[in-house]
């Protein structure tokens, strides 16, 4: 597929997935979240695609929507029943409901929806110059892409009040402080610290297991009750006697060998996830 605001690659079993406008800081536009969905949902697809690497071309991840010329969206309140999605919540939503892990990699400014996006990602790895901003009071709006849901669960409901009520902007040591990245990086070895982790997951880890685990902790963890979790855990474990993965596993880690699973995530995904109808 052509992409113009964005640029995709596959190398080794990677998406490398990059904000391309580089001119405008990554300016965000409605063209930009559209590309960034089709191309989150294709890598989803494609088996080939073990990890997504998402970044941005230049100096900056995303300075925030891009808003010259009206290039960006705003509500149409002539659609029935509420049907339009906003353009960030069009690509967290397709973040979200991915079954392959998603590596962020973050420089310079990532403001507005620069900061948004990001948070559905699995790791987030930031240059030492990055900068974040939940800026939305400050611009009389409102935050998008499901940020009031995403960001108390990785900072904490305080920070996460802090920063979008004042709407300042966090320099890279405190995100890093408040767990909203993992880990800081020279802006030069950014990218190959993230290509580094993808290929650790690519080498180590079982693909079905990574897609129930990583949907298992949004859905699991936002219960009131740990007892649909209980029941969820007992059905999985209870299937494990025909996973041939499970066999490779145990089996791998005897003879001290690297393993090598077969499942793939389009055939093999347990069939009584509670999560499944929502992908139908």
């Amino acid at each position: 597929m052509s992409y113009q605001h964005i640029r995709v690659s596959y190398a080794d079993r990677v998406a490398n997935v990059e904000l391309h406008r580089p001119e405008a800081r990554n300016g965000f536009t409605v063209l930009m979240a559209d590309e960034l969905a089709a191309a989150l949902a294709a890598a989803d697809a494609d088996e080939a695609v073990r990890v997504v690497i998402l970044s941005g071309a230049g100096k900056d991840f995303c300075v925030g929507a891009d808003l010259s010329g009206q290039s960006l969206e705003v509500t149409n309140t002539d659609i029935p029943g509420g049907a339009w999605v906003e353009p960030a919540t069009r690509v967290a939503r397709q973040l979200f409901m991915l079954r392959k892990p998603v590596i962020a990699a973050i420089q310079g400014a990532a403001v507005g929806v620069g900061s948004t996006m990001i948070l559905p990602a699995d790791f987030r790895l930031a240059a030492r110059n990055s900068r974040f901003g939940f800026v939305f009071s400050r611009r009389g709006i409102y935050p998008e892409a499901g940020s009031c849901w995403f960001l108390p669960r990785l900072v904490g409901l305080g920070r996460a009040m802090d920063w979008m009520v004042s709407g300042r902007l966090v320099p890279a040591e405190e995100a890093l402080g408040a767990g909203l990245v993992q880990s800081l990086h020279e802006p030069e070895a950014l990218a190959d610290a993230a290509q580094a982790l993808a290929r650790e997951l690519v080498d180590s880890t079982a693909p079905v297991s990574v897609a129930v685990i990583r949907q298992a902790l949004y859905r699991m963890s936002a219960l009131p009750s740990p007892e649909p979790a209980f029941a969820l855990d007992s059905q999985l474990i209870a299937s494990l006697g025909e996973s041939a993965d499970a066999l490779e596993g145990v089996m791998a880690f005897m003879q001290k060998r690297p393993a090598r699973f077969s499942r793939t995530v389009t055939q093999d995904l347990p069939t009584f996830l509670p999560w499944q109808e929502a992908r139908r």
